[in-house]
């Protein structure tokens, strides 16, 4: 019988710690379906802060370094620049990615480092007990804004992949989903587009994926999934912001 669909290799065989519902486990599989494909494994080098993906060192077959809290892009700059034939990717969340990371974001994205961020966007802090991080929507209850974020005194989210298309050292800059079967394989291509960009040296590549998080959102996973759509989709829109061949959306 022909195995038709089966464990990437670059994806360890054993448990996730993610909640029920979470869906970490499916871009775990992108990421290591797009490493298997492209034949990188052995020179691959993956960067995880701290946050909900803090144990991705367990779950990926190739070299992997723990990154203080928000310092991933500065890590993968370092092992980049130290070893350029190697392929480097961070996997970073959004109160990691966007709040005490910004500024290694930013700038190494302006600077047009050749390294690939997998950005995960649940618009809350996860890890941690489910606290208002920079994506937390107007309005949305979290620990810390038990009757909804205020805008007026916390500020408006942080839409990432707006922000860093406008910078000339940023080659690819989208954001996909992995809440439907087509998502999902729209979230594949454009993590293989990334990965392929930096082996063509292109530049900085970032990919943002609105995912959930039922645990702290209160939620069932089926739930979580029409929330995502209903809620997130709106504010944060699925597409291409920019791509060095095509230009800014």
């Amino acid at each position: 019988m022909a195995v038709v669909f089966d464990r990437p290799h670059a994806l360890c065989d054993c448990n996730l710690h993610y909640c029920p519902g979470c869906t970490h486990g499916i871009i775990h599989r992108l990421v290591a379906e797009v490493i298997d494909e492209l034949g990188v494994e052995g020179k691959t080098v993956g960067v995880a802060p701290v946050g909900c993906s803090v144990f991705a060192y367990n779950y990926f077959n190739c070299d992997m370094i723990e990154a203080p809290h928000g310092r991933a892009p500065a890590v993968a700059t370092g092992v980049k620049r130290a070893c350029p034939d190697d392929v480097v990717f961070t996997y970073q969340g959004d109160g990691d990615l966007a709040a005490i990371g910004t500024a290694e974001t930013v700038h190494a994205a302006t600077r047009g480092e050749n390294i690939v961020v997998i950005f995960v966007n649940n618009t809350t802090y996860g890890m941690t007990g489910g606290q208002m991080a920079p994506t937390t929507l107007p309005n949305q209850v979290t620990q810390t804004t038990p009757y909804g974020r205020d805008v007026n005194t916390a500020g408006f989210p942080i839409r990432v992949c707006e922000m860093l298309c406008t910078l000339d050292g940023v080659a690819l800059a989208q954001r996909v989903a992995v809440d439907t079967v087509p998502h999902i394989r729209e979230a594949k291509k454009a993590i293989k587009k990334a990965f392929q960009n930096q082996i063509d040296g292109k530049g900085f590549s970032i990919v943002e994926i609105l995912s959930t998080c039922p645990t702290n959102w209160g939620l069932s996973p089926v739930e979580a999934l029409d929330w995502l759509r209903e809620n997130m989709m709106p504010y944060y829109p699925l597409g291409v912001y920019k791509d060095s061949e095509k230009g800014v959306k």
